[in-house]
């Protein structure tokens, strides 16, 4: 089973919440006007990191294709970028 990467690049987002309504592991933070990754590490400042299971592949390839600002990059598991 092979594993994708995402990264969210927490300052670039402004807040569209289009990732929210593609992937439930993106969630509304209202308060800070940003999303937040669920099950995420923090690698750098604002930089989240997280592996993405086989069944959860297409639904973190919709909510990176749809911010608006290229906060969200997806990697296939030989490290090439999808989105």
């Amino acid at each position: 089973m092979a594993l994708m990467r995402i990264e969210y690049d927490r300052d670039t987002c402004i807040g569209m919440f289009q990732c929210v309504e593609e992937w439930d592991a993106f969630e509304e933070n209202r308060d800070a006007g940003k999303a937040d990754l669920s099950g995420a590490d923090e690698t750098e400042a604002d930089l989240f990191v997280r592996e993405v299971d086989d069944d959860e592949a297409l639904d973190a390839e919709f909510a990176a294709r749809a911010c608006p600002v290229d906060a969200i990059r997806l990697y296939d598991d030989d490290g090439d970028q999808v989105v």
